[in-house]
């Protein structure tokens, strides 16, 4: 009986093209002449498991999506303009619609009679629901001031002047193994989150480019997340929300009655159902119409992060964001062994030992990649067309066109005070986002 504890023998030569294969037993096995296993089993099953229509669907992405990249490469003029301009007219739709139920619940509600003005209250109560939503700046948690971290403010605003963008009014630590830049409120303020899982892993000039990308968000050319456009976009996802057709009457109870409720209550869902169908058309026109321009300014941010913190920094940042998943396989095997221990007193039980190792084991872990599992983690990007979300062209382009552009040197750097004061100011969140993922 084989022992269930020994891990299958991995083939020494690659099952298709019969090459010789180095083969390493703490990652995935694969041929680079062939490619064969660069995609596991699972993931391949997925892909066949999909119906033609998607297939279909996400072919189509892909070949615009490649599109974008060689106009790019080869410096074409913007053609996105029309889109932009097509997706404001859309935006503008919405806000007028919002604003005509607004309108026209007040105007029942002032010269209505007592029906009306009931009617005319239900009205506005729906604008209210489906009103454009602004965001709001954070607050609480993860929330960092000047006061509280003026040397990474510094290094952020550095970086800003140096790009020739607004200074970031607020930082966010997230737990998140990525970043993100977002606008909110009537006032716009800016919002740079930095997630702390990917900034642990980067070194000092990858941590600049990752702030650079971020912030050449504010001066790249994408609309998505400016006021009119990016609250049209919010409108539509509550008013989908809305719209989703809700749970049916239950089929106990008799007579005429109950009949009734039951046949408004399939019409209600069926004309929901309709609504949600049209508001999703929206939606998928909107991505549609602003794809083109949203990937160009991608590809721009990550051209000014390369001018920020150099071209090799970005290309490093980018191939980190390909780690997502072995550094969630880390916190699982640390939470397992922190898990495991003997239990310990109140005394002896101080979490700064285990959430130090948490951090160390994901920087060891995603040190010791070796190249040809770096290689295959670029070829399944290629091959799947993996990106950060559905707003970011592929991430092996990203790097494919830094890559073949010219190097740049680092226009920002950070001396070791420098550093050791932005770790310092980051401890406190270190430690607790570590206990929230060791604790499961």
């Amino acid at each position: 009986m084989p022992n269930p504890t020994v891990a299958p023998a991995r083939p020494q030569t690659c099952p298709d093209c019969t090459r010789p294969l180095d083969a390493d037993p703490r990652f995935t096995t694969w041929c680079p002449a062939c490619e064969w296993n660069v995609v596991t089993e699972q993931e391949a099953a997925e892909e066949a498991a999909k119906d033609a229509r998607t297939a279909a669907r996400e072919r189509s992405a892909a070949e615009r999506t490649e599109q974008v990249f060689q106009d790019v490469m080869a410096g074409r003029a913007d053609t996105s303009r029309r889109g932009w301009l097509a997706a404001t007219a859309v935006a503008t739709l919405v806000h007028l619609l919002t604003a005509t139920l607004a309108g026209t619940g007040i105007w029942l509600l002032v010269t209505g009679n007592t029906p009306l003005r009931w009617v005319g209250a239900a009205v506005l109560a729906v604008v209210f629901l489906l009103r454009p939503r602004l965001g709001r700046a954070p607050r609480g948690t993860g929330v960092l001031t000047r006061a509280e971290a003026p040397a990474l403010y510094a290094l952020a605003d550095r970086i800003a002047e140096q790009l020739g963008a607004r200074k970031v009014d607020v930082i966010v630590v997230g737990d998140d193994f990525n970043a993100s830049m977002a606008v909110v409120g009537l006032r716009r303020t800016s919002v740079l989150t930095v997630g702390l899982p990917l900034w642990e892993v980067l070194d000092d000039q990858q941590r600049i480019a990752l702030l650079g990308h971020e912030l050449a968000h504010r001066i790249n050319g994408d609309h998505r997340g400016r006021l009119w456009l990016g609250s049209a976009i919010c409108s539509l996802a509550h008013w989908y929300h809305f719209a989703l057709p809700r749970q049916r009457a239950g089929s106990s109870g008799v007579g005429g009655f109950h009949l009734l409720m039951l046949v408004a209550d399939y019409l209600g869902n069926a004309f929901l159902h309709v609504v949600a169908w049209l508001v999703l058309r929206l939606v998928l026109l909107l991505d549609r119409l602003t794809a083109r321009a949203g990937q160009q300014a991608e590809y721009r941010a990550d051209e000014l992060a390369a001018r920020a913190g150099s071209t090799g920094a970005a290309i490093a940042t980018l191939h980190a964001l390909l780690f997502a998943e072995a550094a969630a396989t880390v916190v699982l095997r640390v939470r397992a062994q922190v898990k495991s221990r003997p239990h310990r007193g109140r005394r002896e039980a101080s979490p700064t030992p285990d959430t130090d190792l948490l951090w160390q084991e994901l920087r060891n872990h995603l040190a010791s990649l070796p190249p040809l599992e770096r290689e295959r983690l670029v070829r399944r990007s290629r091959r799947e067309g993996r990106a950060v979300d559905a707003t970011h062209p592929p991430t092996h382009l990203r790097i494919a066109l830094l890559d073949r552009g010219p190097a740049v040197p680092a226009a920002v750097t950070a001396d070791a005070a420098e550093s050791a004061a932005v770790h310092a100011e980051l401890a406190p969140h270190r430690a607790r986002i570590a206990r929230t993922y060791l604790a499961g």
